[in-house]
């Protein structure tokens, strides 16, 4: 029997390109370790099976089941059936924010939560697959479309039946509804740490990316997101870093500046604060596992 490849990521994959939205139509890979990455994903399975090791529960999918939940937070798929064909999307904050979803569920989803649902059909399976060759064309107009088709779906969800998981939230205030502005001005934020992450900046920076006071846009965007400013640009640095730890030639040092923190102990301290290890203890497990 054929050894099962196993998912790597790398600096070109989700986890170094917080900006990009990607869709796909593919057999999954085992994921070795857990990773993160600064977007919402979305999963749909097609065929087969899928279970996944979440920051603080465990969760098992089959064929027509579908997931979304926040990538930011470590997450592995560690097991799935020889058949399986999944499909999804990795959504950058700025479009999960141009979802009606009810409060509560954006800021459960924020904060760790598993959105699933079994209300699927076969135009599902159809969409997903369109999305994902609308997405891969080339054609802008048409990538623009399936993103909004499935935004659109996504929403849908709310009419039908659903779970989250875990069922209850523990510890965490219930979010609060916002306009349109205030999503607008989220969107801005997102959009401007996302392309300015690697370098210093501030909420004095961010704020004016939204043209908003820096005391308010702290405000909205904890309210918003469940993070503070500092911890979202810090999650974007910290996805980059990962992917650039997976090169076997990796410097730690190197990795640190280079993902834009100031210094090897605060990046040793967000690292670790996120993975509950160090990096070096990172690259070492990956180095075992190869």
């Amino acid at each position: 029997m054929p050894e099962r490849p196993f998912y790597q990521p790398g600096a070109s994959s989700v986890e170094g390109l917080p900006l990009l939205l990607q869709m796909f139509h593919t057999t999954p890979l085992v994921m070795l370790k857990p990773h993160w990455h600064a977007q919402v994903e979305v999963n749909f399975i097609v065929r087969g099976s899928v279970h996944y090791r979440m920051n603080e529960h465990e969760i098992s999918l089959s064929a027509g089941e579908m997931c979304l939940f926040w990538g930011g937070l470590p997450h592995q798929m560690d097991d799935l059936s020889d058949d399986t064909v999944y499909a999804g999307a990795h959504l950058p904050l700025v479009h999960f924010f141009r979802l009606h979803l009810p409060a509560d569920i954006r800021h459960r989803l924020m904060t760790g939560a598993t959105l699933v649902t079994g209300a699927t059909d076969q135009s599902d399976n159809d969409n997903f697959a369109r999305w994902n060759r609308y997405a891969r064309s080339g054609d802008p107009t048409k990538a623009e479309h399936a993103v909004n088709e499935l935004l659109l779906r996504l929403e849908r969800v709310r009419f039908e039946p659903y779970r989250l998981v875990p069922e209850t939230a523990a510890g965490h205030e219930t979010g609060s509804p916002f306009d349109q502005q205030s999503s607008r001005n989220v969107g801005r934020m997102c959009d401007f740490i996302a392309e300015n992450f690697l370098y210093d900046i501030d909420c004095v920076n961010i704020a004016g990316a939204a043209d908003i006071h820096p005391k308010y846009a702290m405000s909205l965007f904890k309210k918003s997101t469940g993070m503070t400013l500092n911890e979202y640009v810090n999650l974007l640095r910290l996805s980059y870093a990962q992917a650039l730890l997976m090169h076997q030639d990796a410097n730690v040092l190197r990795v640190a500046m280079d993902s834009g923190f100031g210094s090897l102990s605060a990046f040793n301290k967000s690292f670790r604060k996120l993975a509950g290890m160090t990096p070096s203890d990172f690259r070492k497990g990956l180095a075992s596992a190869r």
